[in-house]
Order: C-alpha cells, then structure tokens, then sequence
C-alpha cells in the first residue's frame, strides 16, 4: 500500500512540474503534426486551456488545435464585357461686363449673365480586353446635344501604339489637351481659336517606355458640326501631329515639358473663320423670346476675320510648361497661315504665358500619358468636420493678332487674374478678373473690364 502511494506521489510531481525534471524536453516525442497540448485538451474544463497557468479564468474561444483552417480565397472572377462606367460634370458661369464707349462702338454691348457652359454626361468602358469607348454629349452648347468625345480605341496596337476612331480633341496645343475639368482659368487663353479643335477622324497615339515623350498623328475630316458631321468632296481633309518630352524630370521637385505640333487642313467648304470672345462666353439661345430686343444673345465676338475664302492653311505651335513645388506655368506659341483664294497669304499669330501658385502647399500634377499638367487635389478637402481645400492663385496673358494681308480681324491683348478654390478633388470655384485691350481696325484702342464665377462639380 506505502509503495502504490509513493508511486502515485511520483506521477503527480512529474505531471506538474516537468520542466524541472526533463528541462525543455516534453514527457514523450509526439508524432509529426501533434503538439503537446493535443494530450490533454481531453482532460480539461469546457472552456479551459489545460496548459494554462492556475487561476487563469476560462474563455469561451476554442482552443487553436479546434480552430478551422481559413478557406482558400476565391479566384477573382474574369471581367465580363462590355463595362461601363457613367461620368459627367457641370460648369455653371456668371459674369458682369464694363465696356468703354469705344468698345461698344467696335463690339457691340456686351451683357451681364449666367448660363450653363457645359454640362455633359458620358458613357466611358470597354468592350474586351484592349478595346475601349467613350460615348459624351453635351447639354449646353449650341447643338443641344452636342457630339463630343465619340469614339473606339484598340489599345496596344502594337508596342505601346493605340488607334483611336470617332470624334475626339486633335492633338495640337498644350491648353487643347489639357481636360476642361483642369483648367486653371474659366476659359483656355485666346489663342485656343486657332485650333482645329474636336474633328473626326483616326489618330494613333502613345508614349515612350518610361513615358517622358508622347507622340500623335491623327487624319481627320474638317471642318466637322455639332454632331459629327462633314460633308465634300473638294478637300475637307485635315492632318495633324504632336510630339512631347520632358526635358527635365525631377518629380515633384522640378519638370520642364516641351512640346510642339504641325497640322494642315484643306477645309470642305472652302472657307475659314477665327474668331474669339476675351476669356469669357455666355449666350442664351434656348428661347430668343426671352432676350430684350436689341440686346445681342451671346456674347459677341471682339476679334473676328470674317469668313476668308481659302485653299488650306498651316498651323504651327510650339509649347512650354514647367512644375516645382507648388508653381506651375506654361505657355504656347501658334501661328496659323492661310492659303487664300484670290489673296496673298494672310499670318495669324498668338501666344500666352500663365503661372499659378497653390496657397496650400499642394502640387500640381504633370499627366504624362496626355503630355500635359493634370488635376489639383486637395490635401485637406472641405468636410462636416473641418478642411480648408486647397486655394490657388493664377495670372495670365493671352495675345491674338487677326490683322494681315487685308484682314481686318483685330487685335486681342487679355490680362486676367485667377482665384481658386477647390473643395475637394471633383468640385471647384473659380474667380476671374478680365481687363481686356482691343485694337479694332475701324474703332481704335478700347477696353473692358469682366468679372467671372464658376462652380463646377463633376463625377
């Protein structure tokens, strides 16, 4: 009897204090996949770990040996086409206009107002792997809709090539290809009439390896309605190309771009016109009715060549922009020359130059597939609980000469200063101030003085 007790005594000092008789080693090697803990999950409370220390309260989570393995994640599923994604934005203007008498004389009476200038939704998706779309329209120009971004792209034609065909922005002008949504002024500076702007057409585009250069040639119609349209067969043919680089590329610390294009266009119609509003457009033509009388409905042209019986014309830009820090600037060179018919050839120059600071420390980006500068985004958006936005400043001048060889279109000097807010990274309000320098061939040197608002929300 003494012996069965001391035997016992024995089992029971083994049992709780292994360590110190066989040191780290367990009471018995288990097999491969079985832990020590595996021996005695049996001999246990409910709820009990039976490697706990005394006193250790229970816990209603199972043990780790009890525990179910996690199950294998499901394989994404493969992409069914065609997708789309629905998109759009608004811009809502307002403006008050001071003319000098002279400039009443030579323009007519330019009027206070508020209208939608743009307001387009658009269906963007793809309809396989590398092939994609855009469907936009626009509900506030004159067409009413009006046809804009319509086309299909093949993506990696080959290398790093991609077709596009439908109606889209020909690739020439740094302001041209910089997206509406991102410009730093209400509207793109005077120059921008030079443009054969949005045609239809076939263009292959792409950019470097490592995406410094961009390159584009595009064969379009001109010139092209508001819905897409162009009818002739005397001509109304149009090329263009566009090549980019960054000469500098520091990141965010300093990027310089450089630029340049060449487009020529044999128009259909045999004809030609340029002309342009000083940096500000607003027009009610949804119901004249409504227009006192004698007040004209848009607001009217202050330099305007007529329309010029012409053969083709060669247009020439050249471009500039550079970022470092929260400082941004670019600016364009073009010049447009027009093969007259029955004429000599007439020279249409224009420039700009513009720089903008963010306040709040933000940087602008530079969009390297497009070769232009991208959108600002606040780092502190406006909220319900706090945030400033981001807030920037800007200037610019903007130059049109539609004076040469008998044209009397007038000459166009803008200096216009900039406020911006912008409350997150889909709306914004803008602030303009337009002083205006007319020379009119007929009526001499005047002036007028704009001040414009927008706020703009897009999705």
């Amino acid at each position: 009897m003494h012996r069965f007790l001391i035997a016992t005594l024995c089992l029971l000092l083994l049992l709780t204090d292994a360590d110190s008789v066989w040191g780290q080693e367990s009471l018995r090697i288990p097999p491969v996949g079985h832990s020590f803990q595996e021996e005695f999950v049996g001999l246990a409370p409910p709820g009990q770990n039976p490697l706990a220390p005394p006193g250790q309260p229970p816990t209603d989570k199972p043990a780790a040996a009890e525990q179910k393995p996690a199950p294998p994640k499901a394989a994404a599923e493969p992409v069914k086409y065609p997708t789309v994604r629905l998109t759009g934005f608004f811009q809502a203007d307002a403006g008050w206009v001071h003319q000098t008498n002279a400039n009443i004389a030579a323009v007519g009476d330019a009027q206070d107002g508020a209208d939608f200038r743009r307001a387009r939704l658009q269906a963007v998706g793809d309809v396989a792997a590398n092939m994609g779309y855009s469907m936009e329209f626009d509900f506030a120009f004159p067409g009413r809709p009006s046809f804009m971004d319509v086309w299909l792209e093949i993506r990696d034609l080959h290398g790093d090539a991609n077709l596009r065909v439908g109606q889209y922005r020909q690739p020439i002008g740094l302001d041209g290809m910089t997206s509406v949504k991102d410009l730093t002024f209400l509207e793109r500076a005077l120059p921008f009439a030079l443009l054969p702007f949005r045609q239809i057409g076939g263009m292959l585009h792409g950019t470097s390896e490592d995406e410094s250069m961009t390159w584009a040639a595009s064969v379009y119609r001109y010139p092209t309605d508001f819905f897409g349209a162009n009818i002739g067969d005397n001509g109304g043919y149009g090329v263009v190309g566009r090549a980019t680089g960054l000469a500098i590329d520091y990141g965010d610390d300093l990027q310089l771009h450089l630029g340049g294009a060449y487009t020529f266009a044999d128009p259909a119609n045999d004809a030609i016109r340029y002309l342009n509003q000083p940096e500000f457009f607003v027009a009610e033509t949804g119901n004249v009715a409504l227009v006192p009388i004698g007040v004209p409905t848009i607001m009217p042209p202050f330099v305007d060549t007529g329309v010029i019986r012409t053969n083709n014309v060669n247009l020439f830009g050249s471009e500039l922009a550079a970022r470092s820090g929260s400082f941004h600037m670019q600016s364009e060179f073009l010049v447009a020359v027009v093969n007259r018919i029955g004429g000599d050839l007439a020279v249409f120059p224009g420039a700009y130059a513009q720089a903008g600071y963010i306040l709040t420390g933000e940087v602008r980006p530079y969009n390297k597939k497009a070769g232009a500068l991208g959108r600002i985004v606040p780092d502190h958006p406006v909220t319900s609980k706090g945030g400033c936005g981001a807030w920037e400043v800007a200037g610019r001048w903007s130059w049109l000469d539609l004076e040469d060889s008998g044209v009397e279109g007038g000459r166009l000097n803008d200096l216009t200063f900039g406020l911006n807010w912008y409350l997150n990274g889909f709306t914004k309000f803008q602030f303009n101030y337009i002083r205006a320098f007319l020379e009119s061939p007929v009526n001499g040197h005047s002036t007028a003085d704009i001040a414009a608002v927008r706020a703009q929300l897009d999705f």
